[in-house]
């Protein structure tokens, strides 16, 4: 059974240049029927259903049995289930609290600084989707225990730690739920046929169009679900596939530039240097003279 342990962490000035600093973490079961949250927790941590609250921080709840209820102010309200992942954001008032016939058992931590403001502002995450099912995750469990048993211990540098493991703990969540969206589809498996296609057609002509036509679906389609799930157009998936066979060559054999570019299918040794040069930052030539 879980045991009850929550901890509200100083956080120092080299803590604070690392860029995500843990400000308070811990694990609670709530008992069917009981008050919720518990009155052991400092002031401005605690709240009541009918006011709400406003952090100053970020948070990551992960609700691992019973269920309940959640509403925030961009979010809406929106039942609680076991396997639900609720994001907390600075500024923005919210409120929850675990069904009186269940009650719930809790995991959480908070954190704040700039990585965690650049996720927000890059859209990562979002005040109006602050829920997000994944149901029971063993990784999840794992990383939030990480963090609980190295905030025990306290010891020398324990912050850079589990700031990084808070870090894997959100890209976890998002990869979740990035999955989330495609699931019940055929997009996984269409993709990863395509990803196999470019890879092992990588040194023949073939196009993105024609990788389309071997799927055996639109063009319009295909780019937009390959784009959707990998967060590149088949199109420069493909270019990033040929830069970096390029690099291989170029490191490994002695062939010249233009016959790279003619085994690697580009139109013309010209237009082969301009777009190696717009990846990588330094034209082929310079990129061996390097190696």
């Amino acid at each position: 059974m879980m045991v009850n342990f929550y901890k509200y962490l100083p956080v120092s000035s080299t803590d604070e240049s690392w860029g995500l600093n843990v400000l308070n973490t811990g694990c609670t079961h709530i008992v069917a029927g009981s008050a919720y949250p518990y009155d052991t927790h400092p002031a401005h941590h605690n709240f009541n259903w009918d006011k709400g609250r406003i952090l100053h921080e970020f948070q990551v709840i992960y609700i691992t049995k019973g269920g309940g209820i959640f509403e925030s102010k961009s979010g809406g309200k929106q039942i609680i289930t076991s396997g639900s992942v609720i994001l907390l954001f600075p500024e923005e008032r919210h409120r929850y609290k675990p069904d009186k016939k269940t009650g719930w058992d809790e995991y959480w931590v908070g954190f704040t600084g700039p990585i965690a403001k650049n996720l927000l502002s890059k859209k990562f995450f979002t005040p109006a989707t602050p829920v997000i099912p994944v149901g029971y995750q063993e990784t999840l469990l794992h990383l939030f225990q990480e963090i609980i048993d190295k905030t025990k211990e306290e010891k020398a540098g324990y912050q850079p730690l589990i700031a990084g493991t808070v870090l894997h703990l959100l890209g976890t969540i998002y990869s979740l739920s990035q999955q989330e969206k495609f699931s019940g589809q055929d997009v996984e498996a269409i993709v990863d046929k395509a990803r196999l296609l470019f890879r092992s057609n990588i040194e023949q002509n073939i196009s993105p169009v024609d990788v389309a036509h071997e799927l055996q679906i639109s063009y319009s389609r295909f780019r937009k679900i390959f784009k959707e799930y990998t967060g590149l157009a088949p199109g420069q998936f493909q270019i990033q596939l040929k830069i970096h066979k390029a690099k291989e060559l170029l490191t490994n054999t002695n062939k010249s530039v233009k016959e790279i570019a003619f085994e690697l299918n580009f139109e013309s040794n010209f237009y082969f240097s301009k777009l190696f040069k717009e990846k990588t930052g330094v034209t082929p030539i310079q990129f061996r003279n390097k190696k």
